[in-house]
């Protein structure tokens, strides 16, 4: 894998990631958002169980391309 493979598939990547993070802010009060405490615990099912999900995969994803990235572009230089 080249560097170019890497770096596009990081911009990929990171797309999902925002939109997941995006879809899952669009549940939560606004009460939550500005610090406020939501007294009511939910456990999570469904489709937001799966997003939860997703977005962690997708975090681990970013950070390991990220490494990647690092590690061949310093193999390049020396």
């Amino acid at each position: 894998m080249g560097i170019k493979t890497i770096q596009i598939a990081q911009i990929v990547v990171s797309l999902l990631l925002i939109v997941s993070i995006l879809l899952q802010s669009k549940g939560s009060s606004t009460g939550g958002v500005f610090g406020g405490t939501n007294e009511i615990y939910r456990a999570k099912r469904g489709v937001e169980k799966i997003l939860f999900r997703a977005t962690i995969v997708l975090a681990v994803l970013f950070i390991g391309l990220a490494v990647a990235g690092l590690l061949i572009s310093s193999k390049q230089l020396s």
